[in-house]
This record gives structure tokens, C-alpha cells and sequence, in this order.
């Protein structure tokens, strides 16, 4: 009796352990094969990647690289700490947009002389009237840093996206050049910073010292968002501006009118051209908030900048979502700094959206 006991509790270790290991290699052998099934979408993607770091800007097939962006967007994308530190501090160091990106009352002083970004022989004194229109910091002084941003660019692959929920859903938005916000599910309606370009004031508010209604209206949409000029860039735009703020004080005087740094704007554009190697007579001016955003914020999401004239399914697009009018090719150079956007977001060091968001 004991024999027999003793034989079939042999036999049952003896199947238990042929279990065990007919699991374990079944196991490994799935997981190999995991690992080659992932292997040739890991190796497409950096193949991808590398042809995005070669890629000539001046030999853009519009076919070619919409199916090229639209695989590289369905790939995995990881942060990278690093990289993405790399380019903050090199920002913070050049040009400085938590401390020096608007003009205030800390950084600037009566009797100053402001020296113009594009014309540096031009000059505007700093008197009490200037002074005042100042305000005391930055607006966002006492935040740091922000956990999560949207940077909302005007493209035309905005429109059909459902991305709006997902651009509220960050702690600081930056829109531009007084971009519509009536498409709320397309593009949102939260805004902490909007940009106003002087050219939309002369074109569309001139009259603003006797009818300054419509402008507040408009700027009305974006809460108590501030409104940032590039008052000192050319000279054409200093007295736009200062009508901006004037119109405003009154009407509206919980939205601060605040002026870019014309210095910061130098240095931002050197960094550009000549640590980053592009070339163009002037910055757009996505690429100028995706740099402060890339200062400012421990997370970067871009959306909207996509400067081609169909989408990633070849189908049209308009220049805008809200219209179909085009920048100044002779001024910027969009294909190139798209690419320079999409080397980041392959690098890991920011997040572009250029499909519809779930």
C-alpha cells in the first residue's frame, strides 16, 4: 500500500513539474514572439524618425510627408526628461520668458531708451506715460512652472479635430493673433495668454480712439486672459499698440495689454537661427509661443501648426480653420519650422496634434 502511494505521488510531481515547464517555455516563447512582432514597428519608427533629422525642407513632396507624419504619429511616443531640459535651459539662458518675455516695471525704468528688435538705430524713451502702461511683473510671476500646456496654433487641421476638450484640459493656454474661440469643441475656449497681432488692429480697429466697443467685444471672448503686442518690433506697431491699451483701460481694465520684450524677441530669434540653423527673415509667431511654452511648462502640447495645404489624409485644408488666408512666405519660413517641431515631438520634447483627438 505505502509503495503504491509512493509511485503515484512520484508520478504527480513528475506531471506537476512537466506542467510547470511546458507553462513557462510556452510563456517565454510568447513573449518572444512579442518581441519580434514589436521590433519592426520600433525600427520603422526610428526610421522615421531619422528621415524627419534629413529631410530637407526646400524638397517637400506634400504626398510623401503626410503619409510619412501620419505613420509617425501612430508611434509611441516617451518623454525625454533630458532633451526636453536640454532645451529649457538653453531657452532660460538665451532669453528668459519667465523673467524678461514682457516689458514690466521690474525690468524696465523711466528714462530708458527701448531699442526696436528689427531696426536697432530706433529708439522710444521710456517716459511716465510708457512707464504706466507697464505693469508691475509678470503676469504669471508667482507660477513658476506649469505642469501641462496647450499652444494653440491657427492651422486649418484644427477644424473636424474634437481636440478642444483636450486643450482646456491643461493648466495654461496660449493662443494667437486673436484667433476665433466660437468653435469650442474644434479648438476650446480657455485662454491665459492670447497674442494680437498690430497689422489685425490697423486693418480691422481703425478707429479705435472713437470707436473702441467692437475691439472689447472681441478680446471679451478670452476671459481676463492678457493681450500681448509686439510693440517695439517695427515702428509702425508702437502707436497700434499703445491705441490697444488705451481703448482697453477703460473698458476693460481687469485684461492687462501687455507688450513683448523687443530683447527677448532678438535673443529668441538668434537662438533660432543660429544655435538651431534656421533660416528666415522672422520668426511666426507659433514658434515664438512654443518656445515660451517650452520655458514655462514641464509639458508642451502643440496644436494647430501644420502649414500645409491638405491634410494627413490628402484631403484640403484651409490655410486657417476660421479662414483660408496665408502668411508672407517672403517673411516666414513655415515648412521648415514645422520640421524643426516635428524633430521635438520625435525627440520626446513636446507633443504635436495633427489628427483628431479621442
Amino acid at each position: 500500500m505505502a509503495a503504491s502511494i509512493l509511485r503515484w505521488s512520484f508520478i504527480f510531481m513528475t506531471v506537476s513539474m512537466m506542467v510547470h515547464t511546458y507553462l513557462v517555455l510556452s510563456r517565454t516563447i510568447w513573449i518572444a514572439r512579442d518581441d519580434v512582432t514589436d521590433v519592426f514597428p520600433r525600427m520603422r519608427c526610428a526610421k522615421l524618425t531619422e528621415n524627419f533629422f534629413s529631410r530637407s525642407a526646400s524638397k517637400i513632396d506634400l504626398k510623401s510627408i503626410s503619409e510619412s507624419v501620419r505613420e509617425l504619429m501612430s508611434c509611441p511616443q516617451k518623454v525625454n526628461v533630458t532633451q526636453r531640459e536640454r532645451y529649457r535651459l538653453e531657452l532660460k539662458a538665451c532669453c528668459n520668458a519667465s523673467g524678461d518675455m514682457i516689458l514690466t516695471q521690474e525690468n524696465t525704468h523711466l528714462g530708458q531708451k527701448i531699442i526696436y528688435e528689427t531696426d536697432r538705430k530706433k529708439t522710444r524713451l521710456v517716459d511716465k506715460s510708457v512707464f504706466n502702461m507697464l505693469p508691475e511683473s509678470i503676469p504669471w510671476r508667482n507660477q513658476s512652472k506649469f505642469r501641462h500646456c496647450s499652444v494653440v496654433g491657427n492651422g486649418g487641421i484644427l477644424k473636424n479635430s474634437s481636440c478642444g476638450a483636450q486643450i482646456d484640459s491643461a493648466d495654461f493656454i496660449i493662443r494667437m493673433n486673436l484667433a476665433p474661440i466660437n468653435n469650442s469643441v474644434d479648438v476650446g475656449v480657455k485662454t491665459n495668454l492670447i497674442t494680437i497681432n498690430p497689422s489685425q488692429i490697423r486693418v480691422g480697429y481703425p478707429n479705435l480712439k472713437k470707436s473702441p466697443e467692437p475691439l472689447a467685444d472681441r478680446v471679451s471672448a478670452y476671459g481676463n486672459a492678457p493681450l500681448l503686442l509686439s510693440a517695439f518690433t517695427y515702428t509702425f506697431c508702437t502707436e497700434l499698440s499703445f491705441q490697444v491699451h488705451r481703448a482697453l483701460r477703460s473698458l476693460r481694465p481687469q485684461q492687462k495689454v501687455v507688450f513683448f520684450n523687443p530683447e527677448y524677441l532678438l535673443q529668441l530669434d538668434r537662438y533660432w537661427k543660429q544655435h538651431r540653423g534656421l533660416k528666415e527673415i522672422r520668426l511666426t509667431t507659433g514658434l515664438m509661443l512654443a518656445s515660451v511654452g517650452l520655458e514655462l511648462c514641464d509639458e508642451v502640447d502643440l496644436y494647430g501648426f501644420w502649414p500645409f495645404g491638405v491634410d494627413l489624409l490628402q484631403r484640403p485644408l484651409s490655410h486657417h480653420y476660421y479662414d483660408n488666408m496665408g502668411p508672407s512666405k517672403r517673411m516666414h519660413a513655415m515648412p521648415k519650422e514645422f520640421l524643426q517641431l516635428l524633430r521635438m515631438h520625435s525627440q520626446g520634447v513636446i507633443r504635436m496634434h495633427l489628427g483628431a483627438c479621442q
